[in-house]
C-alpha cells in the first residue's frame, strides 16, 4: 500500500498540471518533432504547450532531470501517460534525435556535450537528422566517403548524405563521416554537424506517396568544431552501430499505437455486417482477427524488450527481430484495409473520398518502404543469424 500512494499523490499531480497547462483546443493535432511529415507546428497554442511539457520534463519523461527531463519511473511515465490519454493531450516532443541520438549521446558523449545538446531536445526547441547513406553507402554503410579533413581545432566536411529523414528541417545532423581513406571502419568518425551554416544544400526528395519526407544534402567545405566529435576519432563505426539499435527498436515498436486501432471497426464501415454485428464475410472476418491476435502478440513481445532494454542499459540485437515483424505487420495490416475499402481505397485527390481515406492510401504506399529504411529486411536478417542465432558465415 506504501507503494500505491506515492502514485496517487503524482496522479493528482500531473491532472492539476495539465488541468493549468493543456489547451482542449489542442486535441486532435499531433505536431512532434523532428517527424517527417512536414514543418514543425510552431502556433502559439502548440508552443506553449511544448514549452509547459519542456519546463516540467514531461517531453522526455524518463531523461535525467539534468539533461532536460522529469527523471520519472516506469510506473510513474504510466500515470503520465495514462492522465494524459485521458485528457487528449498527447507529447509533441519526439523525433530521430530524441529516439536515436539521445540515448546515443548518453552513453557515448562526454558530460560537456550532454549538457549542451540534450536539453534543447528535451524542451523541442532544436531537432536533427540522421547523416548515415550515401549513394555508395547504403546496405554497405561504412563505404561512407563524405570525407572530414583534420583542421587543427575543427574538421573540414565534403561529400553527401542521401535519405536523411526530416533533413529539411533539421537544426543539426548527427552522422558517420570518413576521417581516415587508407582504411574501412577504423576510418569512421562520429560527428555532428550545425545544418545551418554556409557550404549546405538540402534538395526534397519526393516518394510515390506524394510526401517529400527524405533530402539528399551536399556539404561542401563545411566547418565542424572538434567539441562536436562523439567519441574518439575513428571509433565512429562503434557509436554508429550503437544509434542503429536504438532505431530499430523504434522502428520495431513505434506503429504500436496506430496497430492498436480495431481493424474490424474500420473494416465495417465498408463491408456487410451481419445480425450480431459481425463482418459478414466470414474469411475476411478470420483474416482480421489472426491479424490481430498476432499485433496483440508482438506488442506484448515489444513491451518486455523495452523492460529488459531498461534493465540492460540499451536495446539489444533482438531490435533486428523486433524491426522486422514490425514492419512485416504494418505492412499486413494496411494492405488489410485497402483491401476491405474497394474503390475508396484507391483514392488520391479529388471528391468523393474523405480526408481519412485518402490518408489511408498514401500511407499504404509509404509502408512499402518500412522493410528497406533503418536497414533492410535482409540486412536484419543476417544480424539475427550472427548475433541472436550465433550462427557464423561459412568460407
Amino acid at each position: 500500500m506504501a507503494d500505491v500512494e506515492p502514485l496517487e499523490v503524482f496522479r493528482t499531480e500531473v491532472r492539476d498540471w495539465l488541468a493549468d497547462n493543456f489547451d482542449p483546443a489542442l486535441k486532435g493535432r499531433h505536431s512532434p518533432m523532428g517527424m517527417v511529415d512536414g514543418p514543425t507546428d510552431m502556433s502559439p497554442d502548440m508552443v506553449a504547450w511544448r514549452t509547459a511539457l519542456g519546463e516540467r520534463g514531461f517531453g522526455v519523461p524518463n531523461w535525467p532531470k539534468e539533461y532536460g527531463g522529469a527523471g520519472l519511473s516506469p510506473q510513474e511515465i504510466a500515470v503520465l501517460d495514462d492522465e494524459m490519454r485521458k485528457v487528449g493531450a498527447y507529447n509533441p516532443v519526439g523525433g530521430l534525435a530524441v529516439g536515436m541520438f539521445a540515448p546515443t549521446l548518453m552513453e557515448f558523449g562526454t558530460e560537456e556535450q550532454k549538457l549542451r545538446m540534450l536539453p534543447p531536445l528535451a524542451d523541442g526547441s532544436t531537432r536533427g537528422c540522421q547523416g548515415y547513406s550515401e549513394p555508395g553507402a547504403g546496405s554497405d554503410l561504412a563505404n561512407v566517403q563524405s570525407f572530414a579533413e583534420d583542421k587543427g581545432d575543427h574538421y573540414l566536411i565534403n561529400g553527401q548524405k542521401t535519405w536523411q529523414s526530416g533533413g529539411q528541417w533539421a537544426d543539426f545532423c548527427f552522422g558517420l563521416f570518413r576521417t581516415d581513406k587508407s582504411t574501412k571502419h577504423d576510418g569512421i568518425t562520429f560527428l555532428v554537424v550545425d545544418m545551418d551554416q554556409p557550404g549546405i544544400e538540402r534538395r526534397p526528395i519526393k516518394m510515390i506517396s506524394g510526401l517529400s519526407p527524405f533530402c539528399e544534402t551536399f556539404f561542401t567545405d563545411v566547418k565542424v568544431p572538434k567539441e562536436n566529435r562523439i567519441g574518439e576519432e575513428g571509433k565512429g563505426w562503434t557509436i554508429g552501430k550503437r544509434l542503429l539499435q536504438f532505431e530499430r527498436a523504434g522502428i520495431g515498436g513505434g506503429g504500436a499505437r496506430a496497430m492498436m486501432r480495431s481493424l474490424a471497426d474500420h473494416a465495417k464501415k465498408y463491408v456487410e455486417v451481419n445480425d450480431n454485428g459481425e463482418i459478414a464475410d466470414k474469411e475476411l472476418r478470420l483474416k482480421i482477427i489472426k491479424h490481430e491476435m498476432t499485433v496483440r502478440n508482438f506488442m506484448g513481445t515489444v513491451g518486455r524488450a523495452r523492460r529488459e532494454a531498461r534493465e540492460q542499459g540499451g536495446p539489444s540485437a533482438a531490435s533486428s527481430v523486433l524491426k522486422n515483424i514490425g514492419a512485416k505487420l504494418a505492412q499486413e495490416r494496411t494492405d488489410l484495409m485497402i483491401e476491405v475499402m474497394g474503390m475508396q481505397g484507391l483514392g488520391w485527390e479529388g471528391e468523393g473520398f474523405e480526408p481519412d481515406e485518402l490518408k489511408t492510401t498514401r500511407t499504404w504506399l509509404w509502408n512499402r518502404a518500412v522493410t528497406i529504411y533503418g536497414g533492410s529486411t535482409e540486412i536484419q536478417n543476417n544480424i539475427i543469424s550472427k548475433r541472436v542465432l550465433g550462427m557464423l558465415d561459412h568460407q
